[in-house]
């Protein structure tokens, strides 16, 4: 660092960029200057030869927040209107405009960017400019594009103000909202860093999120994730431990059996910027929470808008991919399981697999594993298998679920959604041994090393132990809330409750993350069924499974006694202390229980509550909703509605996660309302249920699969961890092995 002190100032003194003031600083106060110094490096150093390229729509603020960005980091400021086309074309834009006709402006106005250059300047882009491709290739060369996002209403507001009627492509058959709409993916094709402008800010700030957009963008340290078991003080002794996004996708559970959590927790948007999004579409509002999440590093964020928009596109059969629907009183539904799949599942694995895709090496082979107590399986199966055909001759999986421990359907659904690269196993046990012995291969360095040699196989975890599976859920409860104020139910600010049936603590804690990024949840309430573990040690701080057998229930999605994520939360409210983790956790491993100190135990008790619902409370749930509303609950979204309606005070909306489309759980559905004999064929099941004309409609893809599947096959195998390795093995024989 002494060296560029000791020569750039005499640069800047040649170039009379030092006032004479500043120059009497130097030589009398030493120090002052110094500071005065870093400040001017560590803004010039942003730059570089580099250009910081605003683009946006017409009204975004381009011009005035350019001129503030160049006036911070003492640069060049170009307007490519002002600077470039006008004073090329000796005319202005309007009148080019009026002149050539919209087609031959594009045209004229791209050959003006062809043959622009310049380097360590702001440059902010015309409205049209990213509709011209090659123009956009050539100037992205040598910048950083920075799209100012800016909701359509306001900037329709905007130009009202302004008196602007007339931009590139408006004519009589099209609105000024008809050519934003159109030019949005033109944005999304060139940007590398979206700044959300949310409601009307001013500029300087625009242009502080700019300055900010642009460090995180050229600094992906600042992103790093660490170990819910390791300590503080190792952490800043050994930076090769730390890890990135693309790292946890691809490696799921870490080096010492805890969980992959941001070292620097999660970003936190302001009430602005929600507010912003009230209006937006889910596909839009993911882009904009995911992208404050992954750096553009480990993913780009145009790259990240592609695969987000496959994700949520057509594969979702409704078109507010998770819409909330009013129930009765204070109580909505969030429906969660429009996606191919039926259940919300799908949400973070219609999305996970094109992250992981994106992350991997070229050079390696992928096993993921997968445990699941019914839902996770056909959504993880379906998601991989929608890969591009590249992607699925090195990503393979294979899908281990209780054999007895999960609905009817659900097998005939996990079987159907077996594919080339997708493989199901039932296995002569429960959820908690499925999930156990995952861990446990992902930690058999011995095995995990022998694939890897012997095979060019690494192993990968798709569970909700996975960061990128637990990190889209997040984005429905943020949806969920702005979907009330965007309906007139609340407005932005008034808090809510969130109901979920609960199991392995991803969704809850999804929930919570959401709270901490500024959604205004009031308590998240965590619904138990007869498997109640969760909801004691929410009340007492104990976690206890001594003497406790898992019980087979109706919702079996949530039959689990050991729950991954809840690790994740107790990390956070121990403020990161991984020793602490690390003696819970390894206390509930060898003892089966362990104890919550009484100040984490309040802390807890702030954020959540619980309670559980019985065998037949469950039911008797489902057959009084359809009575009173002719809508049928799940069985698990029906534990919830018991739940709270116990534990709600009623001063605020509470918003109920329906996480499952009822026809998953045929035989439990027609049980509670009351049908007498229940043919035993799950496709008959579907049709009987159709009949009743009853909302939501039957699911459209499941019965698809049903009737696909008839007398498929999978394999079965015992509950020995050398049988489950045997088949591991056997399948990479299979399938990375043979030519494809």
């Amino acid at each position: 660092m002494f060296h560029i002190f000791q020569y750039r100032p005499l640069r800047l003194i040649t170039q009379n960029s030092l006032s004479s003031m500043c120059l009497k600083l130097m030589l009398s106060r030493p120090v002052a200057f110094a500071q005065i110094w870093k400040s001017w490096f560590s803004s010039h150093s942003l730059l570089g030869n580099k250009n910081i390229i605003l683009m946006g729509p017409p009204g975004a603020g381009k011009t005035t927040t350019g001129r503030i960005v160049g006036q911070k980091l003492d640069c060049p400021v170009i307007d490519i209107d002002d600077d470039v086309l006008e004073t090329s074309w000796n005319m202005s834009v309007s009148e080019k405009l009026q002149d050539v006709g919209y087609e031959e402006f594009l045209e004229e106005e791209g050959k003006a960017l062809l043959n622009f250059s310049a380097s360590g300047s702001v440059i902010s882009l015309s409205g049209s400019n990213p509709m011209h491709a090659a123009g956009m290739q050539h100037v992205k060369k040598n910048g950083i594009v920075v799209y100012l996002d800016v909701p359509t209403r306001v900037i329709m507001s905007r130009l009202k103000s302004m008196a602007v009627d007339r931009i590139v492509g408006l004519s009589a058959g099209n609105s000024l909202k008809d050519i934003l709409q159109f030019r949005k993916p033109f944005y999304k094709r060139w940007y590398d860093i979206r700044v959300f402008c949310g409601e009307d800010i001013a500029a300087e700030v625009v242009a502080e999120k700019v300055l900010d957009a642009v460090k995180r963008y050229q600094d992906s340290e600042l992103e790093t994730f660490i170990s819910t078991r390791s300590s503080r003080s190792g952490r800043s002794m050994e930076k090769d431990s730390y890890k990135y996004f693309s790292d946890i996708v691809i490696q799921g559970l870490a080096p010492d059996g805890g969980l992959f959590v941001p070292e620097r927790r999660l970003p936190k948007f302001t009430a602005g910027e929600w507010q912003g999004l009230i209006e937006a579409t889910y596909i839009e509002r993911a882009e904009v929470i995911l992208e404050r999440c992954i750096h553009p590093a480990d993913i780009p964020a145009s790259k990240l808008a592609e695969i987000i928009g496959t994700a949520y596109g057509a594969n979702f059969s409704c078109s507010k991919v998770a819409p909330v629907r009013h129930l009765a009183g204070n109580q909505f539904l969030l429906e969660l399981f429009h996606g191919p799949t039926a259940s919300f599942k799908d949400f973070a694995l219609q999305l996970m697999p094109h992250l992981f895709a994106s992350c991997i090496p070229r050079s390696c082979n992928y096993l993921i594993l997968v445990a699941t107590s019914g839902d996770t399986g056909s959504a993880v199966l379906d998601g991989f298998s929608r890969l591009h055909d590249t992607d699925k001759r090195r990503i393979a999986v294979m899908n281990f679920f209780p054999e007895d421990g999960v609905s009817p359907i659900q097998k005939s659904q996990m079987i159907g959604c077996q594919r080339e690269n997708a493989w199901s196993v039932g296995v002569k046990s429960d959820f908690d041994f499925c999930q156990t012995a995952i861990k446990q291969i992902f930690t058999n360095s011995d095995f995990t090393g022998f694939l890897t040699v012997e095979y060019g196989t690494a192993l990968a975890a798709a569970n909700s132990i996975n960061w990128a599976r637990l990190l889209p859920q997040i984005v429905y409860h943020a949806s969920a809330y702005l979907d009330l104020v965007h309906q007139g139910i609340i407005p932005f600010g008034s808090p809510v409750d969130i109901c979920i049936p609960t199991g392995n603590f991803g969704n809850i804690l999804a929930a919570f993350y959401a709270k901490m990024m500024g959604i205004p949840i009031r308590k998240c309430i965590c619904a138990s069924n007869e498997n109640n573990v969760l909801t004691d040690f929410i009340r007492t701080g104990v976690y206890d499974l001594r003497g406790r057998k898992l019980i087979p229930t109706f919702s079996s999605a949530v039959d689990i006694l050991k729950s991954s994520n809840l690790e994740r939360y107790l990390h956070l409210i121990a403020n990161e202390d991984g020793q602490l983790v690390t003696q819970l956790f390894n206390q509930l491993e060898n003892q089966g229980h362990f104890q919550l100190r009484k100040d984490l135990l309040e802390k807890l008790q702030q954020d959540l509550v619980a309670g559980w619902c019985s065998e037949e409370d469950c039911l008797a749930a489902i057959h009084s909703v359809y009575s009173t509303t002719g809508y049928i609950l799940d069985t698990h979204t029906a534990v919830a509605k018991v739940v709270a309606d116990r534990l709600q005070d009623r001063t605020c909306p509470i918003i109920i996660s329906s996480t499952a489309h009822y026809s998953k759980f045929a035989p439990a559905i027609l049980r509670a309302l009351r049908i007498a004999e229940i043919n035993q064929n799950p496709l008959s099941q579907l049709h009987l249920l159709s009949s009743y004309s009853a909302l939501p409609p039957i699911h459209w893809s499941l019965l698809e699969t049903l009737k696909k599947t008839g007398n498929g096959d999978h394999q079965v195998c015992a509950a020995d961890m050398s049988v489950l390795m045997h088949h591991i093995e056997t399948l990479i024989q299979n399938h990375f092995m043979k030519v494809f």
